[in-house]
């Protein structure tokens, strides 16, 4: 029986590449011909930050890097490393230079540094002394400092595809580091795949605990759903976060309800707090609903209020009711622009003067009262220069806004 507590590394480290043929994933930077690919065959790599979900290969194609490279190599991680430490290595990498050797410095966690740590890497980078590899789970816009990112190549890493992952079991089962003549029946392949998200080092650890807990026999579903156990979800607030958020927006406004709800339960599951979804919604509901069916913002503003009363699990409902309602909603982005374009106006010094019979105090003195007048209504001026900033979209109830508004004016 396989022994449970070999000090051999973990199935990931094992499998880690050799060589490109070995590396899985990321095509659109490493694949056949890729300018990035071309620079680590030369031996003439750039400073660069690999960033992206965890298990993409940023710290595996680093590594690939060094077994690749002429140059001195030096592995570091954020987690445990000093200013001093970073220092020491940052000193020898000049003296290499002096020596005419290059010096490649992995950093793996890079998001980790504060701004001091960040900051001592910009001279050496900027004369070349030394190459930075730099790894990040997070999106480096938010996590690096301007001066860092403006002297690093930024290559983004995505989740990997199911057949990606398929070729690394492919792999796995095959190379004598790894589990050989392992066989996975094809559903339970699949799930692997689907727990796993994209993650290639959960992938293989799920294989490698399948393995080792079956002795090598062949596993059925059961045994894969307890290895798996709830499914892996993706939601990282420093960086999904971001994205999540916005792909949600956009498919309200799209009006597609089975998106919206999709990276609604995407956002409640991975933990983010209800309380600022239902923020978001209230905002959507004015800003890319508004006249076109005023009734959002109050189902926005109720479900806001349960949340607050009901709280979770069972608020995660209230939210789905409004999404539901405020994606099949009709839209209209008329309130948004009509306030945009008067506080632009305001805020460049657009200063109009209050015409004198609207003043206070000057009832009698030239002012109409509109309920003293048929339909009530009476033309006069309200502005002392013309101007214009809402356009209706004729959309939804704004398109009886307008009728009413032509009726009342006897047109």
């Amino acid at each position: 029986m396989a022994d449970l507590f070999s000090p051999k590394p973990p199935l990931p480290y094992r499998l880690a590449p050799e060589n490109f043929d070995e590396f899985v994933g990321q095509t659109h930077i490493v694949g056949e011909g890729k300018p990035l690919r071309l620079l680590i065959g030369k031996d003439r790599l750039f400073s660069c930050v690999f960033w992206g979900p965890p298990g993409t290969g940023k710290t595996a194609l680093a590594r690939l890097v060094s077994r690749l490279t002429g140059s001195a190599f030096v592995e570091m991680n954020a987690v445990t490393s000093t200013v001093g430490d970073l220092r020491k290595v940052l000193e020898q990498g000049r003296r290499n230079f002096k020596a005419g050797v290059r010096t490649v410095v992995l950093i793996d966690e890079i998001h980790r540094f504060n701004r001091v740590q960040q900051d001592a890497l910009l001279p050496d980078l900027e004369s070349g002394s030394v190459v930075l590899i730099g790894t990040s789970t997070e999106n480096p816009y938010f996590s690096l400092t301007p001066a860092l990112r403006s002297r690093v190549k930024l290559y983004e890493f995505y989740p990997l595809s199911p057949g990606e992952l398929k070729k690394l079991y492919a792999l796995a089962v095959s190379k004598e580091a790894g589990l050989p003549g392992f066989s996975v029946p094809e559903d339970v392949l699949e799930h692997l795949i689907r727990s796993s998200s994209g993650d290639a080092r959960k992938f293989l650890s799920y294989l490698e605990e399948l393995y080792e807990a079956l002795d090598g026999a062949e596993p059925d579903i059961k045994m894969a759903e307890e290895v798996t156990g709830r499914a892996f979800v993706r939601y990282s607030r420093a960086d999904e976060h971001y994205d999540v958020v916005s792909a949600f927006i956009k498919s309200i406004r799209g009006s597609d309800p089975d998106a919206s709800i999709y990276y609604l339960a995407r956002m409640l599951v991975g933990g983010e707090d209800p309380m600022f979804i239902a923020r978001r919604l209230v905002i959507l509901a004015s800003e890319d609903i508004g006249n076109a069916n005023p009734e959002a913002l109050t189902v926005a503003v109720s479900a806001m209020e349960a949340v607050s009363k009901v709280g979770m699990p069972e608020a995660s409902i209230n939210l789905a009711q409004a999404v539901l309602y405020l994606a099949m909603s009709p839209k209209s982005n008329s309130v948004y622009r009509a306030i945009k374009k008067a506080m632009e106006d305001v805020e460049s010094g657009v200063n109009l003067p209050v015409p004198p019979h609207l003043k206070h105090g000057f009832k009698g003195k030239g002012y109409k009262y509109p309920h003293d007048y048929p339909r009530h209504w009476v033309k006069q001026s309200y502005l002392s220069e013309g101007r214009k900033y809402y356009e209706s979209s004729r959309i939804g109830f704004e398109k009886q806004l307008d009728e009413w508004l032509k009726w009342m004016r006897g047109g």
